[in-house]
């Protein structure tokens, strides 16, 4: 780690400013932990008594905390130093937490990032957004502009988004669709209409960080339930079913957030199986497809196996068009549709009938379709490029890559990896991100488009050298 320009002092001081400096500008986050003594010391070729006094100096600025026989950690700030404000911004930050995350996803970067939840903006169409939208606010649609729109959804969107779902096997009316603001809006629709404070709720683990602060945020209490490159541990899901009576299952049938992995038409019977050890009609099995547009539409869906009884289907369309238009829905029962659209009612009267209804010209116009065809053909050469080079440097996803992320094993601790690659540029997410409990582990979620500059892999390689 070379040392900040504005260092200055002893050895002990300048390494104390310099990790300092990175604390306050979020390249170590709270709750991140620092590097051992002995490899600290070795990272900086200083003596351990030299790293001992930073971070003594550290702990006297209320920067770090030492844990008993753990090490050091970056503490909670309340408030913004003053030389955090007075300073330029960091040019990269490693997402440690889950709102981290999400500020990186929110943050449009000139170089894409290993880290990254999107597809680079290069890749998509804003042209074919805004043809759509030219075509939605054009004569004769003045109430679009003017008026509310309805709050179950544009109906026309909502007949485009029926025979959407059909493709993948999913068969609604359009009165069992309910538009949102994204998929995000209808899990967290969902999260507060259909369980109550208190509630169990089964999830997946490793799995998506934002959702397990979304439940949290509810009141829920969160089920792990393990999740591998072959699955869900169908054992443990019933097992948790019938001993908790959850509320709710929040899973990614296919193209699974972060490991890639999709579920085979006897692992989805299954699972459907296992959550009914919570009792008859005790647990809705909310499906979330947000990458469906990734996967091929012949993959099992468990709202298509269990026809949408107890099963809550979502999905949007933000990652194949962009962020920009946030519109998504989900499908279930009338009754449940019902619930959900009387609490949408409530929270904002109406999503924009202006961004649906541009959904629903690309829809019924075959623009989407073309486009995410060609997407996919990209993202296959992407990774195929990917895991070659993820072999150069000795590493190997844990499954066949698939759709926009791979789960990489790197075969050292990867929060350790991620605070390294950090100091050569590069944001990472590592395992402790995508679990529950934080705990680490030695994989990484790596987006195949982002990770595709070779001098990533090579940073990688030689950072797993040192660690290792």
């Amino acid at each position: 780690m070379a040392l900040t320009a504005h260092t200055d002092g002893t050895l002990a001081q300048r390494l104390a400013q310099d990790w300092a400096w990175r604390i306050e500008h979020g390249l170590l986050l709270p709750g991140a932990r620092l590097p051992s003594v002995r490899e600290g010391a070795k990272q900086q070729g200083v003596s351990p008594s030299t790293l001992v006094a930073a971070y003594d100096r550290l702990q006297a600025q209320g920067l770090v905390e030492a844990r008993h026989k753990r090490g050091f950690f970056v503490r909670e700030q309340r408030a913004p130093s003053a030389r955090q404000a007075a300073a330029p911004a960091s040019p990269v930050a490693v997402p440690y937490d889950s709102l981290t995350l999400m500020r990186s996803l929110m943050t449009s970067e000139a170089t894409p990032s290993p880290a990254h939840g999107t597809l680079p903006v290069e890749w998509l169409d804003a042209a074919l957004i805004r043809r759509a939208l030219r075509e939605a606010t054009g004569p004769g649609h003045d109430a679009l502009l003017l008026r509310y729109g309805d709050p179950q959804g544009d109906a026309e969107l909502r007949e485009a988004l029926a025979l959407r779902l059909a493709d993948v096997g999913v068969h609604a009316s359009p009165a069992q669709v309910l538009t949102t603001v994204g998929a995000t809006h209808a899990l967290d629709l969902i999260a507060h209409t259909l369980a109550e404070p208190g509630d169990a709720v089964l999830v997946d683990d490793p799995g998506w960080p934002i959702e397990y602060a979304r439940l949290a945020q509810a009141g829920l209490r969160l089920l792990p339930v393990p999740r591998t490159a072959q699955g869900p541990d169908l054992a443990v899901l019933a097992r948790l079913a019938q001993q908790h009576r959850p509320r709710l299952y929040v899973t990614v049938s296919v193209l699974h957030n972060p490991t890639g992995q999709s579920l085979s038409l006897a692992q989805a019977h299954e699972v459907l199986r296992a959550t009914e050890a919570a009792g008859p009609g005790r647990c809705w099995v909310v499906e979330d497809d947000t990458y469906a547009g990734f996967a091929p539409p012949h993959l099992p869906r468990l709202s298509a196996l269990d026809g949408l009884r107890r099963t809550l289907y979502v999905t949007g369309y933000a990652k194949v068009l962009g962020a920009g238009l946030r519109v998504g829905c989900v499908a279930g029962p009338s009754e449940a549709i019902e619930r959900l659209t009387a609490r949408k009612m409530v929270q904002q009267l109406a999503s924009s009938p202006i961004t649906e209804r541009a959904l629903a010209l690309l829809l019924q116009r075959g623009g989407l379709r073309r486009h995410t065809e060609r997407l996919n053909e990209r993202l296959e050469s992407a990774r195929t490029r990917c895991r070659r080079l993820a072999e150069q440097a000795g590493c190997a996803f844990s499954g066949p890559p698939a759709g926009l992320f791979g789960w990489l094993d790197t075969g050292v601790d990867s929060e350790r990896l991620a605070q390294a690659l950090a100091l050569d540029g590069f944001r990472t997410a590592p395992e402790c991100l995508f679990h529950p409990d934080r705990r680490g582990g030695t994989h990484m979620r790596v987006n195949f488009v982002g990770a595709q500059a070779p001098a990533f892999w090579r940073a990688l390689a030689a950072r797993r050298q040192d660690l290792a």
